[in-house]
């Protein structure tokens, strides 16, 4: 049963985006030392591999599907095993972890518990997938309007779809749900953090692993997700081929590399360092770097400014997001550092992965705020005038 659904916010939901790297010494000491990843073969040697080639900021969406075990052609319905293998090639996300899900929440159709076939269970929850259906309920609305509906009736808001093109969105139909589910995964950031994405299906830690015991055991051999967060801590080149985070100038270079030097570390709500970040403890810290103060949070950091039109970022700018949350002041409450290409580097989400590079204008992130550069704030270029005098 879904316990929690909607936005993930500050957590932002971040698709496939494989950027920024730490310098190549930090490698693959501080990925084994901070992430904990699904069945990865060989990451040793295809690390160093991509590391001596240059690794690429760019999506990772012809990343390869795991075959079918001999266990999953026997256990999981044909029309199921079509259906999640169809969408995980289609998403670009690995098809066993659909199964996986699948598997918990219905028996891939086959449990006889309410709400699987019609009506909700308890908690409001329904269809092979278990998706929230019903209003006011502890799963929420998250299929969005009725289980079963028109496409010209469906309202914005939920992840209900139209999977078989036959002109419903029905929670209980696989051919619906298991696209809509895959969808859910995506917008919770499964391409940089699998387990924190698993968390936002069903808010358990016993779930995330039952998933993923399912989801080895569909897999032909072992199967590999994790070449997006490692790109995304370790790439040193953009799509073009050319070093990332490229600043206008020298003082600008400083805090960008300053940034890019903590790819890998973890999120740390509060943190400043050394050891973790949060969002605006890293922006802060990297501005501190270059001796220069900005405020602590990123409220006050986007109230800090000048703001600058979209469009115009280029590296070292902040860019801020949409994201509130209750006892906060106001303001965007999730930001990070521009580096350039549509790309930034950020503190993102309580055990969603490391400080990385990521694509900040995508659809499935919290909406843009705008953008600052405080490098043009008067009380900056006072602060750095000062230095200059000193010297």
């Amino acid at each position: 049963m879904l316990s929690t659904f909607g936005a993930s916010g500050d957590r932002g939901s971040v698709r496939w985006w494989i950027g920024s790297g730490v310098a190549i010494g930090v490698g693959l000491a501080v990925l084994v030392a901070m992430f904990v990843i699904p069945v990865i073969t060989d990451t040793g040697s295809r690390l160093a591999s991509l590391m001596a080639n240059g690794l690429v900021c760019a999506p990772n969406a012809d990343a390869e599907q795991p075959g079918a075990s001999g266990y999953a052609m026997d256990s999981i319905p044909e029309n199921y095993l079509e259906l999640y293998q169809e969408t995980g090639e289609d998403r670009g996300i690995p098809w066993n972890i659909l199964a996986g899900v699948g598997q918990v929440e219905s028996h891939h159709g086959r449990w006889e518990g309410p709400g699987i076939t019609e009506g909700h269970n308890d908690w409001g929850a329904a269809g092979p997938m278990q998706f929230g259906s019903l209003d006011g309920s502890a799963a929420g609305n998250s299929w969005g309007g009725q289980p079963v509906q028109p496409v010209g009736e469906r309202p914005e808001n939920g992840y209900g779809v139209d999977g078989d093109g036959d002109g419903i969105v029905n929670v209980y139909d696989p051919a619906d749900a298991i696209p809509a589910a895959a969808d859910y995964l995506i917008a919770h950031g499964i391409e940089d953090d699998v387990r924190q994405a698993i968390y936002g299906y069903n808010h358990a830690w016993w779930y995330v692993d039952d998933v993923l015991e399912w989801a080895d055991r569909y897999a032909e051999g072992a199967y590999d997700t994790s070449d997006p967060v490692r790109t995304a801590v370790l790439c040193e080149l953009d799509q073009d081929g050319m070093p990332i985070g490229r600043a206008p100038d020298e003082l600008t270079q400083a805090v960008v590399d300053w940034a890019l030097a903590q790819r890998g570390k973890p999120y740390i709500w509060g943190g400043t360092g050394p050891d973790g970040f949060d969002c605006s403890g890293l922006t802060m810290k990297a501005y501190a770097s270059i001796g220069v103060t900005v405020p602590r949070v990123s409220q006050d950091q986007w109230g800090f400014g000048p703001e600058i039109p979209a469009g115009e970022e280029q590296p070292g700018d902040l860019v801020f997001f949409d994201v509130t949350r209750a006892g906060e002041p106001p303001g965007p409450g999730h930001m990070g550092m521009v580096i350039g290409d549509g790309l930034m580097v950020e503190a993102w989400c309580t055990n969603c992965g490391p400080i990385a590079v990521r694509e900040y204008d995508d659809p499935n992130r919290s909406d843009i705020v705008g953008f600052t550069r405080p490098l043009e704030h008067p009380d900056v270029k006072a602060q750095l005038e000062a230095q200059d005098n000193r010297g």
